[in-house]
């Protein structure tokens, strides 16, 4: 585990740089990211994880704003590593870090709470972008890669000319339609734009989706559209 002392953010003396946790049993691996993440005056790498178990004690401990964790690990992997740290219900996001060949794993930590996911060669400023994003509370849905993860299970997934997908009749029909939106990878603004609203109505529309229906963000959001038929793969 390596200890940095908290600098001044460019973002101005009150506030503190984010503190991430990095997690993945690869060294190689964590020094790359270190020397990425590093180069940013408002991003701290408080520790370093070779494994879920390890992961999420240092998460207990240091109570990093971000994890950025890996998925396949020993002893406990990420999805595991995840789900122990939201339900602990700790003040810490997770940022999943994988590659396509590990589809399941993904869509499983995005259930068990992980506030987002990319891939592992992810280009540098796309990473420390949604490191900054899932810190401010927000979720990093990369849609078009969530299609691709999806399209295996369309088989399971119910028929949209059923009935009316199964708790979602708590929404009402413009709720209804923002989700869909959102579940398509539109931002607040692009849906504002679409439906010729504010973007301050969306954000509105949204945080009611999330509320009603129990959800912790819009990676969560994209996942049940999907699992129960509002939206399907390659709609």
């Amino acid at each position: 585990m390596t200890e940095r002392s908290e600098g001044t953010g460019t973002a101005g003396a009150a506030e503190r740089p984010v503190r991430i946790l990095l997690v993945d049993d690869q060294p190689l691996l964590r020094t790359g990211f270190r020397m990425v993440l590093g180069a940013e005056d408002d991003l701290d790498i408080v520790g370093e994880a070779g494994d879920g178990v390890e992961a999420v004690d240092l998460a207990r401990r240091l109570l990093p704003d971000v994890v950025l964790m890996d998925i396949r690990m020993p002893r406990m992997d990420g999805v595991a590593a995840t789900r122990a740290i939201v339900d602990a219900r700790l003040p810490v996001r997770v940022l999943i870090l994988t590659t396509f060949d590990l589809d399941e794993y993904v869509v499983g930590a995005l259930r068990a709470g992980a506030s987002g996911f990319l891939a592992k060669d992810v280009p540098a400023d796309d990473l420390v972008s949604a490191i900054r994003t899932v810190a401010a509370g927000e979720a990093v849905v990369a849609p078009r890669i969530l299609k691709r993860l999806l399209d295996q299970f369309a088989d399971t997934l119910p028929d949209p000319s059923a009935a009316p997908p199964r708790g979602l009749d708590v929404l009402t029909e413009r709720e209804r339609e923002v989700l869909v939106h959102v579940a398509r990878g539109l931002s607040n603004a692009e849906i504002a734009r679409t439906l010729t609203v504010s973007e301050t109505t969306i954000k509105t529309h949204v945080g009611h989706v999330l509320t009603k229906l129990g959800l912790r963000d819009r990676v969560q959001a994209v996942v049940l559209a999907y699992e129960t038929g509002l939206v399907r793969p390659g709609s």
